[in-house]
Formats: C-alpha cells, sequence, structure tokens
C-alpha cells in the first residue's frame, strides 16, 4: 500500500468547510423548526445515490473481467447500502408503513454487501488493491475527521463542546460534518476508479484495433 500526500482542491475546499461549520451556531444560522436538517439529510442521501450510478456507469463493471467486475459491483452495492441507511430504509418518507417493511428493505440492501464477499474473485481483488493501491491520505484524514465529529456530536462525547456550542443546532452540526465523511469515501475511490477506468479504455481500444 502506498500512501499519496498531494493535496487536491476538492480536500482543500472541505477542509476549509469543516474549519466553518461550527460558525454556523455563531451567525444564528436558520434552523426553520427542522427543515434545514431534513434539507441536509437529503441532500447527503442524493449524494450517495449519485456516487453508486455514477460508479455504475462510469466504470461499466458488468464489462470488466473477473476481479474487478465484482470489485465495482460490491463498491456500488455498498453506496446504494449507504444510501438505503441514510434514509432509515425509507422510514424518512413513509413513516406510516410497518415497520417489517423496513426491515426486509435493510435486509435486500446489506444482503448483497455480505453475501459477495464469499467470490474468490472479490476476495483477490480487494487483496491486490490493498497492496498495490495509494491511498489519497487527506481524502483519508477527511473520513476519519468527519466520522469522529458527527460521532462525538450525535452522542455528546467529551469533545463535543469544540464543535457543539449551542445544543439547538445539535443536528445540524452532526450532519453537516457527515459531508467530509461521504464526499472523503469517494475521494478514496476516484483513483482507484481512474485506473480501472484507464485498463477498460486500453483493452476497448486493443479489441478495436484487432
Amino acid at each position: 500500500m502506498k500512501f499519496d500526500f498531494q493535496l487536491p482542491v476538492s480536500a482543500l475546499v472541505l477542509m476549509i468547510c469543516c474549519l466553518l461549520f461550527p460558525f454556523l451556531q455563531s451567525i444564528s444560522f436558520p434552523l426553520f423548526d427542522g427543515m434545514t436538517v431534513t434539507a441536509v439529510e437529503s441532500v447527503q442521501a442524493l449524494l450517495l445515490l449519485f456516487f453508486g450510478v455514477f460508479s455504475f456507469f462510469y466504470l461499466r463493471p458488468l464489462e470488466m473481467e473477473d476481479g474487478k467486475k465484482q470489485f465495482w459491483l460490491w463498491a456500488v452495492a455498498w453506496w446504494i447500502l449507504l444510501f438505503g441507511r441514510s434514509i432509515s430504509w425509507g422510514r424518512d418518507y413513509f413513516p406510516d408503513l410497518p415497520k417489517p417493511y423496513f426491515r426486509m428493505i435493510s435486509i435486500f440492501l446489506i444482503a448483497p454487501v455480505v453475501f459477495m464477499l464469499f467470490s474468490p474473485h472479490l476476495r483477490h481483488e480487494i487483496a491486490h488493491k490493498l497492496k498495490t493501491m495509494s491511498v489519497p491520505v487527506w481524502a483519508l484524514i477527511l473520513v476519519l475527521f468527519g466520522l469522529f465529529v458527527s460521532d462525538t456530536v450525535e452522542h455528546s462525547r467529551v469533545l463535543s463542546f469544540v464543535f457543539l456550542h449551542d445544543v439547538a443546532y445539535k443536528d445540524l452540526i452532526e450532519e453537516v460534518y457527515e459531508f467530509p465523511l461521504i464526499i472523503g469515501l469517494f475521494l478514496l475511490s476516484y483513483p482507484m476508479m481512474l485506473q480501472d477506468r484507464v485498463d477498460v479504455t486500453a483493452d476497448e481500444l486493443q479489441y478495436q484495433n484487432e
């Protein structure tokens, strides 16, 4: 495993946003009786769904060789799983439905992520990428930082006072710090997508020239 310390503009912008998020409390950013938090959650859900759809159509994993095919289908399944979790398996939009429906949806979304791990092609590709991939360090930092802050604020842990100054903004601060987590995950996967996309394009060109 290699580490890439290059700081992309996208990561820099996210880092600046992370420094500015606590000031939303200082300027009395309007909450609109929870509608602001709902809007933020909806944007996050759309991002997760977009990343899944983008990964599928950009890479076209069904046309890849075994190993890469299973890996990127697994990655898409992860994005869809995270999307489902972000909307509470649909409960956020259909709160009156019986709970068994949401439990069934969660099982259908979790099952592919779990059962695909039984594929030797997938396990081999995961091991291969862990050995050869170049990890964007700043994207990894964003993921870990976003996870740490959102969890700290949600559960009122020891350092929550650093980020949360007004308890009325607890939900908003928790949610906005999930943006570096979500986008950081995409920034982690994107270099691998570029590499595998290049490989696919090269194979296509070779096939056309034959």
